[in-house]
Parts: structure tokens; sequence; C-alpha cells
């Protein structure tokens, strides 16, 4: 008996997860798979946009033409069996391009509203900062509310909604800076950089061991729209400690009384903070979150929901260092 004790408290103490979160973490890293058979590198940008998914936010992919920006978001949406759509953006676009029109018809004598490109489940905005205020607001109303109103009639976006929109950040000319309102709509702003040298050497392999192939008929489906919405709901059960919300409310504040910054993050940046940092969890097999969890996701979150004082962005300052800066101010909870 005593030999038996003996062996019962020699034994590993097993770690249970509270939340079953094996078929999620699955579906991640067959996401992953489908999309490593094309996209070389980019991990970053697609775990960033696996997260927007599960936490159902939006993402602004900013990053120099042929960087996989549109690829990559296009090639993710063919992972899951919704429906998709992509949008060009252009300075002559009408909201009614993107949202529908009501159009006669003659045999009922009454106008039928004919659903516009908007209306699909995965959204793919290509160079967003191209078009006009107006239609720029008829998307901040569908990405804000996941509604759209037309000739006084609400129609409701189906679930899941979600909005990947790029932008170039060089070119300047012909385009339009988007509001700070429909920017704090987007949970992350993804920044997209150069590959490295063995990865642009891996993508010319690729390439040349492809020949004709379609890429996109590479891809197979792993994901339902019910799975989707499970999975968003799963996310919603992660554990966060009370040290770990008043260290996110901290790192929030703090962008409101910085001396290097004009404007700061709004409440909806700590949420969005609380959100992503549980979907960062689940995927990683936790059923709660780390200071390391809100630490990898902050900077994509504040970024581009806090402006910089004139003066340092004369002296050369990047939203992204002020953030940093912020996260080595701020203790870590123990």
């Amino acid at each position: 008996m005593d030999e038996h004790n003996q062996e019962q408290e020699n034994k590993p103490l097993e770690f249970n997860s509270r939340v079953d979160l094996t078929k999620l973490q699955e579906s991640v890293e067959q996401i992953k798979s489908e999309l490593g058979k094309v996209i070389i590198g980019q991990q970053d940008m697609v775990e960033l946009l696996i997260i927007s998914i599960l936490a159902n936010g939006h993402s602004l992919i900013e990053g120099v033409p042929g960087v996989a920006k549109t690829v990559t978001a296009k090639l993710l949406a063919k992972t899951m069996n919704v429906d998709f759509s992509r949008i060009q953006f252009t300075p002559d676009l009408m909201p009614s391009d993107i949202l529908g029109t009501s159009i006669f018809n003659v045999k009922t004598s009454e106008f039928e509203f004919k659903k516009g490109p908007l209306f699909s489940n995965i959204i793919l905005i290509d160079e967003i900062n191209r078009a006009p205020a107006k239609t720029q607001a008829a998307l901040f109303e569908a990405m804000a509310e996941r509604q759209i109103t037309i000739d006084s009639m609400e129609y409701d976006m189906q679930p899941p909604f979600l909005v990947f929109a790029t932008q170039n950040p060089v070119e300047q000319e012909g385009t339009y800076r988007l509001p700070e309102a429909q920017l704090d709509r987007f949970l992350f702003k993804i920044n997209v950089d150069y590959p490295s040298l063995e990865e642009e050497i891996q993508i010319l392999e690729s390439k040349h061991a492809q020949k004709n192939k379609d890429v996109e008929s590479m891809i197979t489906s792993v994901l339902t729209a019910k799975q989707i919405a499970t999975y968003q709901e799963t996310i919603k059960e992660i554990i966060v400690e009370d040290n770990l919300l008043k260290y996110i409310a901290s790192i929030v504040n703090n962008t409101r009384t910085n001396a290097n910054l004009y404007l700061g993050a709004s409440p909806r940046a700590s949420i969005a903070i609380m959100d992503a940092s549980k979907a960062l969890a689940a995927i990683n097999g936790r059923d709660f979150v780390t200071p390391d969890d809100i630490k990898k996701v902050a900077s994509p979150i504040l970024s581009h929901r806090i402006i910089l004082t004139p003066e340092r962005e004369m002296e050369g300052f990047t939203a992204e260092k002020v953030v940093q800066q912020i996260m080595e101010t701020i203790e870590i909870p123990r």
C-alpha cells in the first residue's frame, strides 16, 4: 500500500484543460498546412489572420506590392467553406457598387433589391484607401454594425462576416486616408515585410516547380461556417485572470497619458487585446491567457489606433516603437 502511494506521489501532475481545444488546434494546423503549400514564410501574418477569424475581427494588411498580401488572404478564405468576395477599391467606386441597388421589376411593378459583393462571408478588399468617403462610409457601417441600411431597410450580414483589407504604404497618389473611426474597427493592422533571402530562394524554387499549376486548386477547405461559429464561442470560454485584465488596462491607459502620443487608444483596443490574446492562447492549446499572449498581440492592435505627436513624427519615431516602449514600462504580472 505504501509503495502504491509512493508511486502516485512520484507521478507527474497532468494538465487537464478546462476547455476542449483539440479540434480547434487541429483545424488551425490544417489551415496552416494548406497555406504552406503555396505561401512561403509570412507566418506572423497567417497567425494574426487566423486569430482575427477566431476573435471575429477585421484585419488591415499593409505592405509594399508583391509580398503576398492579397494571395494569402484569398487562399485563407479558400480554406473555409464559406462565401467569398474580392472587391478592388478605386477612386470612382460608389456605395451601390459594393452594397447593391434597387432595380425595378417590370413583371411585379415593384423595386427589388439586388445584393452587391459586400453580402458575403469573407470580404477581401484590395487597396482599401483608394475609395472615396461615401464608399468608405458604406463599408464602415457594415464593418461596425454587421448590417447595412438601404432605402430605410436594414439588412443583416450573415455570420461569419469578416473584412480583410490591403493597402500600400508607399503610394499616396489617388488615395484617401482612412478615418480614425474606421481604423479603430480593424482588430489588427498587420505590417508585411519583404521575405528573407532564404525565403525568397524558396519562393523561386516553389514557383518553378508549380509550372502552370493553379495555386487555388491546391487548397482544400477545412472549415465550415458552423465550425467557425463554434470556435468563436469556444474562445469566449478562455480564462483571463484579474491581474492580466489590469495589465491590459494599464497598457491602453498609458497610451492616453504618453508624452509621445497625440491620440491614445480607446476601450475598444482593450477589448481587442483581451479577445485576441484569448484566441492566441487557444491556438497554443491553453485555456488561459499569459502575459506573453498579451505582449504578442498588443503592437498590431495598438499601432493603428494611436497618433504620434508632430515632434516625435519628425524625429522618426514610429507607433510600433512607442508601443514597444510602453510594454517595457508596464510591470508584467507574475
